[in-house]
């Protein structure tokens, strides 16, 4: 069952050229074992303080794996990185390892966007710039914020954090 569900996933071979857009595992770990009720239920008042929070943003992201949905927040994230690079190679590099991981129509982990921007996408990157890829990573955001989100915060994953976190509260507080 495990070997049919992985080949549903259309995981790409070429996963590992984006794990420096993943934050180190160590980095997150610690810290979100020791988060507070007020932290966690944050990222229910905005999808934007779940993002920020590197803690919401992990929770998030595993949220997506065990869907087999990961595809836009990498995509995302894939973004948010694209925008600080300074190098004008780096820029045409990065920009078509995106856009061929994620952008092109049959790409390993397509995000779900319409052919116009798609399209547009692809010509803004004819000629990449730090701001070529921000509309189609603005219709991914509000794709994640209506959909994905509030999926998020129905989990029993969520539930379980914030039950840990309240739990974790009540024991310092006695």
């Amino acid at each position: 069952m495990k070997t049919r569900l992985g080949c549903l996933s259309h995981k790409s071979d070429s996963y590992n050229d984006f794990s420096e857009f993943l934050p180190p595992a160590h980095e997150t770990t610690a810290r979100c074992l020791k988060l507070s009720t007020d932290e966690v239920v944050r990222w229910s008042e905005s999808f934007d303080s779940l993002l920020t929070h590197k803690c919401g943003l992990a929770a998030f992201r595993t949220f997506l794996k065990s869907e087999f949905s990961d595809e836009n927040i990498e995509f995302w994230m894939a973004c948010e990185d694209y925008k600080k690079i300074k190098s004008s190679a780096k820029l045409v590099s990065k920009a078509n390892k995106i856009f061929k991981e994620f952008v092109e129509v049959q790409a390993p982990r397509e995000i779900n966007i319409d052919y116009r921007t798609r399209e547009k996408t692809k010509q803004s990157l004819a000629d990449p710039t730090p701001a070529s890829l921000n509309e189609v990573q603005g219709k991914i955001y509000s794709l994640m914020e209506k959909d994905s989100y509030p999926r998020f915060l129905r989990s029993k994953m969520y539930q379980d954090i914030v039950n840990r976190a309240q739990a974790r509260g009540q024991r310092r507080s006695v």
